[in-house]
């Protein structure tokens, strides 16, 4: 059984003081670091790669929903907190569980047991995927946070259809729905696996996987059509490379 790596985020040190003495009493279970605020979290986050976050809510320099927004690579989350009408907002975001304190020892079992499976996938599909994204590149299965406004979601880029500019940030386009994210669209097009995501045009990167038919567009481009019934245009300059991409 791999070890699952987890990460502790409370502004409460005795807080974090019974969750590490409940994790230590458990079996392949490892507390690989503290964070008592948004900043220490986020920098936690990023240094630490942890498989899970048991993560707070309400923290005086700011909320758990801030510490996930803009991660490049999103972990399992588990909220705990002493507030009980975060819920809602908690599974919108793809929470695996969320904890009320006191957080009892055998619902916290229940919660780690739901990250080791979600790892477990992760590592399943990433093998299924075979060649794996270039170093530093984020690939199919990784979830990237979105928000918008009191809405939050966790979403693997698998599930992004395109991604459109929407002035200084980008517009992300899954299940039917958008979000904002607060990246250019040249710095995420940086980040995405090339294999899976595809320049069109100026303003619009698209998910090769979610291209339902491609047609012949005015000026020796292409017209995509997507799975959500949505068209992209494929520019001139652009064409040639799809072309090769898809063996046209």
């Amino acid at each position: 059984m791999n070890t699952l790596r987890v990460l502790i985020v409370d502004d409460a040190r005795l807080a974090r003081q019974e969750l590490r003495t409940m994790l230590a009493e458990l079996p392949a279970v490892q507390c690989v670091g503290e964070a008592d605020d948004v900043p220490a979290a986020r920098e936690a986050i990023a240094r630490l790669h942890p498989d899970l976050v048991l993560l707070d809510i309400q923290m005086p320099s700011g909320s758990g929903f801030d510490v996930l927004e803009g991660l490049e690579r999103a972990p399992a989350v588990v909220f705990t907190t002493a507030y009980d009408q975060y819920a809602v907002r908690a599974f919108e975001a793809n929470a695996l569980d969320y904890l009320v304190k006191p957080v009892a020892p055998e619902r916290l079992c229940a919660a780690l047991e739901r990250a080791r499976q979600r790892v477990q996938q992760d590592d399943a599909a990433d093998a299924a995927a075979g060649q794996p994204p270039p170093r530093g590149m984020l690939g199919a299965e990784d979830q990237v946070f979105l928000r918008d406004g009191e809405r939050c979601w966790f979403v693997a880029l698998a599930e992004i259809q395109r991604i459109v500019v929407d002035g200084n940030y980008a517009r992300v386009w899954f299940r039917d729905q958008s979000a904002l994210l607060a990246r250019s669209l040249s710095a995420l097009e940086a980040r995405l696996d090339p294999a899976l995501f595809f320049r069109a045009n100026r303003n619009t990167l698209v998910n090769l996987r979610m291209v339902r038919g491609v047609e012949p567009s005015i000026a020796d481009g292409y017209l995509l059509r997507l799975k959500d019934g949505s068209e992209v245009e494929v520019s001139r300059r652009q064409a040639r490379e799809l072309r090769e991409r898809l063996a046209l």
